[in-house]
């Protein structure tokens, strides 16, 4: 892979893998548990597939290849470098994490924490593997685009396209379900972009690092 993208740092790589491991053990461990749904991406594929009986897999596709097709016009080949080293490390942890039960089955009894601890594991990931160059998913990929367009901060991007999709969800979905998942992409939202602005050595604080290898 680096003969292919010189310009790649191996501290990103590892980063990015280790990142989207972290948000991987955060999915299969709290949000798979806690039936809080999501905005972004997935929770406009379940949207399509509920309205539209559209499926998952014809959805999925699209919307996460346009993003990702954007992605790579925006901000450059080691976009995707780092991006596919993320779903590698995405990928990998969570078929680890499936070896195993839950660690805390009964957090699906408190949706509450669900949302908190759920938004710090997605934040704490995805914004240390958006900070590295990469995204895991069609969402960051797209906040990354857009904020390398706009100039928004990326923290707001993401609100932005969460709360369209979930008050789109609204039409099949109980509002006290979407309130933790309100909860849930706010803080997470937040999250990332303060790591974004977080100084850390070796990583531009900003969004556009893989642009910026180019």
């Amino acid at each position: 892979m680096f003969k292919f993208f010189p310009k790649l740092k191996i501290s990103h790589c590892v980063a990015a893998f280790l990142a989207s491991a972290l948000q991987a053990f955060g999915m299969y461990n709290i949000h798979a548990l806690s039936g809080v749904t999501e905005g972004g991406i997935f929770g406009l594929i379940l949207l399509l597939d509920h309205w539209l009986s559209l499926s998952p897999a014809i959805s999925s596709l699209v919307l996460n290849g346009a993003c990702y097709a954007l992605g790579w016009r925006t901000l450059g080949r080691s976009f995707i470098a780092y991006s596919l080293i993320a779903s590698c490390g995405y990928s990998a942890a969570y078929a680890v994490c499936e070896c195993f039960p839950p660690l805390w089955p009964q957090i699906a009894e408190m949706p509450l924490l669900a949302s908190v601890a759920g938004a710090l594991f997605i934040g704490v990931g995805a914004g240390l593997c958006v900070r590295a160059g990469g995204a895991t998913s069609g969402d960051d990929a797209l906040a990354m685009s857009l904020t390398r367009l706009t100039r928004i901060p990326i923290e707001r991007l993401y609100l932005i396209s969460d709360l369209v999709v979930l008050l789109l969800s609204l039409s099949y979905i109980p509002l006290r379900r979407i309130g933790y998942s309100l909860l849930t992409v706010v803080l997470s939202g937040q999250i990332i972009g303060w790591i974004q602005r977080l100084p850390l050595p070796g990583f531009s604080p900003n969004a556009q690092t893989a642009s910026q290898q180019e």
